[in-house]
């Protein structure tokens, strides 16, 4: 079956390729979603409060690792991972940052989605297959 999919498979050159996804990348670029979760990102980054709240996080949860992989914490513990969680996520440039991410990742999916029908082949299904995703 496979093999009648990319027999009627129109291949184009390398440079036209690169070009259509040049071309691709630069309409994505100017969509309000990735303008906004670049404006968020940039937020994030410079909030000086995030960025400790996200450390204090990461270093508790790199303390504790060992006993997390044994789901051996304590109810202390995992109250205070919850606690610097919520510290985190509770701050709205966080929390702006991930709305964003989440409506770009949804533009993303809907985009591959409509060029996996264009191009008559599941992009997802043959990228999840191979090695290049994972």
């Amino acid at each position: 079956m496979k093999d009648s999919v990319y027999q009627e498979t129109e291949i184009s050159s390398e440079s036209v390729v690169k070009q259509a996804a040049r071309d691709f990348a630069a309409a994505l670029s100017e969509t309000p979603q990735f303008k906004a979760f670049e404006q968020a990102d940039y937020a994030f980054r410079q909030s000086q409060a995030a960025q400790q709240a996200l450390l204090a996080l990461q270093e508790k949860q790199q303390n504790l690792r060992p006993m997390m992989l044994l789901n051996a914490l304590s109810t202390d513990q995992r109250l205070e991972l919850q606690s610097l969680q919520n510290a985190f996520t509770s701050q709205p440039v966080v929390q702006e940052y991930f709305s964003t991410q989440a409506e770009l990742a949804a533009l993303c999916q809907l985009l591959g989605d409509q060029l996996s029908q264009a191009i008559g082949l599941n992009y997802a299904s043959i990228c999840a297959s191979s090695s290049c995703c994972g």
